[in-house]
């Protein structure tokens, strides 16, 4: 069958799921949450992940809320942990690698301390064990202002408190964002990228509201026993490499891996060297 790739849409837990497979390999299989709820999709970590095709059956997803999955709240944590799980078993998967970026870390994380016994592994990315990193944040994001100049305090506070007021104007405020989270920005492929995207603010909202600010797992992780790979990339705004250094303090099984040539996306951005580490880390761990 080798890499080839299907799509379906699956019923869980009363919402209906946009799903993407690719890969037969012989390793366990991978499944992956993405970050950004109501605005990213199973697209960057399958993409991202693809030349791991011919060597783990590869799950990614739209979560509820999010991209052509249905906009069924809640959009709770224990919701989106709950959906990976009637995931895992949809497919018959007993043990996976998980893996999550960004906000996707936050719901591996929340996942792994629920259900350990059914990870093998976990990949991190560009992620943190708390909603700690707000003001640090801001202050990376504040320091660019003099070369985007629409990126305001008030912008990054809409962003961060979950205040935007419909769907276009969540694409608006993201658009203007953007620079922020490459190395190297290219304002077409912003504006190609931001067009193609699903923005449902209420998804955003009610998580940046509700969720986030209560999101803490540091004291949980300490006991997590699971093989941990945590990636980072060196000029993250968002989520900054300290908040990857306390991630690799604090769970007894880990590895911290910093892309010096990455913003938030070193699987994008550093795509070759990011499988390597898996790679190396998946060997390591077998």
């Amino acid at each position: 069958m080798g890499t080839n790739a299907e799509t379906t849409f699956i019923e869980v837990n009363g919402a209906r799921l946009f799903v993407h497979v690719q890969g037969d390999g012989p390793g366990l299989p991978i499944i992956a949450h993405h970050g950004a709820p109501g605005m990213s999709s199973h697209a960057e970590p399958s993409r991202a992940l693809a030349k791991l095709a011919g060597e783990h059956r590869i799950i990614t997803f739209d979560a509820r809320g999010s991209g052509r999955s249905e906009a069924k709240g809640p959009y709770t944590h224990e919701q989106w942990v709950a959906d990976v799980d009637a995931i895992r078993e949809h497919f018959g998967i007993e043990r996976f690698i998980m893996v999550g970026g960004s906000y996707g870390g936050f719901i591996t994380l929340e996942y792994a301390v629920r259900h350990p016994e059914r990870l093998s592994h976990i990949v991190l990315r560009d992620t943190a064990a708390c909603y700690s990193f707000r003001e640090k944040a801001k202050a990376n994001a504040l320091r660019r202002a003099h070369e985007f100049p629409d990126i305001t305090e008030e912008v990054l506070d809409r962003l961060f408190d979950g205040r935007y007021e419909s769907d276009e104007d969540f694409r608006r405020v993201h658009l203007i964002i953007t620079p922020l989270y490459d190395v190297s920005f290219d304002p077409e492929k912003a504006r190609r990228d931001n067009a193609s995207r699903t923005f449902r603010h209420e998804t955003h909202n009610y998580a940046f509201q509700n969720e986030l600010p209560r999101y803490d797992v540091r004291e949980k992780l300490k006991d997590l026993r699971v093989p941990t790979l945590i990636t980072v990339g060196r000029h993250d705004w968002i989520t900054p490499v300290e908040a990857s250094e306390e991630l690799h303090r604090l769970l007894p099984v880990s590895e911290l891996v910093v892309f010096e040539s990455s913003g938030h996306s070193p699987q994008i951005e550093q795509n070759d060297e990011w499988i390597a580490a898996i790679r190396a880390f998946l060997a390591r761990h077998a």
